[in-house]
Order: structure tokens, then C-alpha cells, then sequence
């Protein structure tokens, strides 16, 4: 009998919802990881016969998922949680949340929202995010500290900011994040364009040629109510989303956010062009900005994924509260309790995100070849009983404070409901201090 072969990592669960192949669940079997990567999952009998692991871990009640992937989001906007609440979003913006941050914008109060934030992530079963905000060099800076997966998107808009002058300075800024991380294992530059009412024709076509030039993918705001629809119509007489695919912006790169105000004609232009679509359920209701039809998207071919928004819309980042809330509310507006059924919210949460992120052949599923981004979920405490089907429960159940480890890499983020690359206590502290400040 040949000698053991020795690994890195070793992960007994007593379920394992790989996502691919599609709808399964694998019970009292083990993940084998070597060197950062999936090198197996098989039986957990065969596991002891075949490798010695550096390390090993047994979950006997939990449920290994791979890690969540939050496809949309401002971390840095942590520190205006609860700010306020219960406004129309263009009262939210224009009368508060920007002067906010006309206020306080700056360096150290995105470094320090930006660590809150992928604490909590973390903490809720999250390893990749997608974020849109002032300073990026600092979110990539700060993520990068913490071992977590990032796509960064550098803002632009027609303004000026703190972060820049108008949209050469964001180009300019933007792109030389975009050099010095090219090598990043963890961190990758996109571009953000943050809606099409903040830019004119001009930029969002440079957008359009350098993402194409770059192969680098492009989030926007897009359809997110009724009113920036109407109005793109009287300015432009076209539809928001019209005007983009006539500018080249209209690719399998663009990450559609929010679209919550879809016709038969935008779909279409969704389905030909390829692009993605990143739906913030709880923001829209939230912000009673409307309803993305996302099962009707799901049955066009669409890629969905889900997104948390900022946690001064949301006001939690709780990916796994999002599956729920996506599944529910696709259920009321399709008419169907079929909609978006427990796997395929998980899906939206894991390999729809990888897919939008064009991060696909790296993460989304517990595949051999891929990342150990992993998640595991305990099901042992009352409310999770008892466990018929281990998915469903994960989805519908409000489970996000039962995540006890999360891996990125292979590389514990949490182990036992403890941060590993993160101090809690301080960030605590920080965002007391902030909250003070900002009042």
C-alpha cells in the first residue's frame, strides 16, 4: 500500500454543497487542499487512506460551501450605516449621504470602513467582494492585508471628488492601480463608472475602449429606479441601457447594477450583449427603488449575481441574509414559489458572482483545480432542526451568524467565529471614533 501522500489541508464536513455539479450535496465527506488549491473531494474514509494533512479540521455538524462572493458594494460607506435611513435614494444622496462625504471623505476613513466592512464579510461567510468607492488604493491596500479576494473598481464620474479632479484624473489614478496590482494573487482593478447620469458621452466610451484593451471588467449603476430611466429618456431619448450598448459599453465585461426597471428591450440588449447583472434586493426594497425580475433574467440566460450594496442602504453585509431575501422576493414577483429556488440563490451568492467577476475558473464552486475559498456554516443550534435538507436550511433560515470558518487560499480568514487577519476590538474602536466624528 503506497505511503500516504501528504497535503496541506484536510476539511471533514458532514455536508458539503459544492455548487458545481449543479444541486448535490456530499455528506460526511472531506475536501483535500494543497498549496492553495482543491486537490479533492472525496469520501472522508478514503481521505485518511489516501493523505496526511499538515492540518486537519473536523466539522461533524456543519455545512462547507465555497466562499460567498458579494458581487456589489461601497465598503468604505460602514461608517454611515444608520445615517440615513428610511429616504428616497435621491434624497438619501443629494441631501445627505454627499455632503457627508464632501465632510469627511478621505484616506483614513475608507481605510478604516473598508476594514469593518470585510470584518464583517468574514464574519457572514464572505471571500470575495466587489467594491466601488473613493480611494480604491486603499481598499486593494486593505485587502490585501487581510488574505481576502477583491475586485476594486476605480470611480469615475463627470465631478470632482476628494479622490480627483474629473475623469482624467480618475483615468489617470485608476489605471496606475490598475499597473501596480497586475500581479496581484487577490486583488483585481476594474472600472467604475458610477452611473450613466453622473457621466457624459465621452468617458464612458474611453470606459468602453480601455476595458475592451485591458480585458478589465466594468461595474455601473444601472436601471436602479424609475426616475433615471425617465430622465435618460427626455435628455438622451434613449434608455439608460440603450445609450450604453450604442457607446461599445455593453459587453460580457459590464456588471449591470441593481437594474431594477427592465422591459422586453432591455432584455434583450442584456441577453445579446452577454453582460451581468449584480441584484441588491434589500437595498431596492430598502430604498423602494423597484423589483429586478430576476427569475425572468435567470430564464433568458442571464447571469445574476448578488450584492449586498453599501451598509448605509442595506444596512448589513450579510451575504447569506441577501440569498434569502433574493429567493423570497423572486418567489412574490415571479408569482411563483418555484423562483429562485435554495440552490440557486446559492449559486447567485457563489459561481453566478465568480462568473460576473470574470473570476470563474478560480472560485465559485468546490471544484479540484480551483481556490480553496471556502465557507462552513454550523447547523447544530435550535433553530437549524431539524436538518432535512442542509441547503434549504442554510438559505432560509437567517444563517449568517452561524459561519464559523472561512479560507481564502486555504488560508484561514476565521477559524471557530475568531478572525485570523483582522483585530475586531480595534475596528470596533475605530468606527466608535468615527461615528462620533461624523454624528
Amino acid at each position: 500500500m503506497p505511503a500516504p501522500e501528504t497535503v496541506s489541508l484536510i476539511i471533514n464536513a458532514r455536508w458539503i454543497a459544492p455548487v458545481i455539479p449543479e444541486d448535490r450535496v456530499f455528506e460526511n465527506c472531506a475536501l483535500v487542499i494543497h498549496k492553495g488549491l482543491i486537490q479533492a473531494l472525496v469520501p472522508q474514509e478514503e481521505a485518511a487512506k489516501r493523505y496526511s494533512a499538515e492540518q486537519e479540521v473536523y466539522l461533524g455538524n456543519h455545512l462547507v460551501i465555497p466562499g460567498l462572493i458579494n458581487a456589489h458594494g461601497h465598503a468604505a460607506m460602514s461608517l454611515l450605516r444608520g445615517y440615513a435611513d428610511d429616504r428616497p435614494l435621491k434624497t438619501w444622496l443629494e441631501e445627505h449621504i454627499w455632503p457627508a462625504e464632501d465632510q469627511w471623505l478621505s484616506e483614513d476613513m475608507v481605510r478604516d470602513g473598508a476594514e469593518l466592512a470585510m470584518a464583517e464579510m468574514i464574519r457572514s461567510g464572505t471571500t470575495c467582494f466587489s467594491d466601488m468607492y473613493f480611494f480604491p488604493e486603499q481598499v486593494a491596500q486593505v485587502a490585501q492585508q487581510a488574505h481576502m479576494r477583491a475586485q476594486v473598481n476605480f470611480p469615475i464620474f463627470d465631478a470632482p471628488s476628494a479622490w480627483g479632479q474629473g475623469p482624467e484624473d480618475y483615468f489617470r489614478k485608476g489605471l496606475a492601480l490598475h499597473d501596480d496590482f497586475r500581479a496581484s494573487q487577490l486583488i483585481q482593478i476594474g472600472f467604475g463608472p458610477h452611473a450613466p447620469y453622473t457621466l457624459s458621452d465621452e468617458p464612458l466610451q474611453r470606459v468602453a475602449t480601455l476595458a475592451q484593451e485591458l480585458d478589465a471588467t466594468v461595474q455601473i449603476h444601472l436601471h436602479e429606479t424609475a426616475q433615471e430611466v425617465e430622465e435618460s429618456i427626455q435628455q438622451h431619448g434613449k434608455r439608460p441601457i440603450q445609450r450604453l450598448a450604442d457607446l461599445g459599453l455593453l459587453t460580457p465585461l459590464t456588471q449591470c447594477v441593481h437594474m431594477t426597471q427592465v422591459d422586453d428591450s432591455d432584455l434583450a440588449l442584456l441577453k445579446e450583449s452577454g453582460a451581468q447583472v449584480i441584484h441588491c434586493p434589500e437595498s431596492n426594497l430598502k430604498l423602494a427603488s423597484g423589483f429586478c425580475p430576476v427569475q425572468k433574467l435567470l430564464e433568458a440566460g442571464i447571469n445574476v449575481a448578488l450584492g449586498t450594496d453599501g451598509a448605509a442602504s442595506n444596512n448589513d453585509l450579510d451575504l447569506l441574509s441577501e440569498m434569502k431575501t433574493a429567493a423570497l422576493l423572486a418567489k412574490a414577483v415571479s408569482g411563483s414559489p418555484e423562483a429562485v429556488n435554495a440552490h440557486t440563490a446559492l449559486r447567485m451568492a457563489t459561481l453566478n458572482g465568480a462568473r460576473a467577476l470574470g473570476l470563474e475558473d478560480q472560485i465559485g464552486s468546490l471544484e479540484v483545480g480551483k481556490s480553496a475559498d471556502i465557507t462552513a456554516i454550523e447547523l447544530s443550534d435550535l433553530p437549524s432542526q431539524p436538518v432535512h435538507h442542509p441547503v434549504s436550511q442554510l438559505v432560509y433560515t437567517n444563517s449568517g451568524h452561524k459561519v464559523s470558518h472561512v479560507w481564502v487560499t486555504g488560508r484561514a480568514l476565521m477559524l471557530s467565529r475568531q478572525l485570523q487577519t483582522l483585530n475586531e476590538r480595534e475596528l470596533i474602536g475605530k468606527a466608535r471614533w468615527w461615528g462620533k466624528q461624523i454624528g
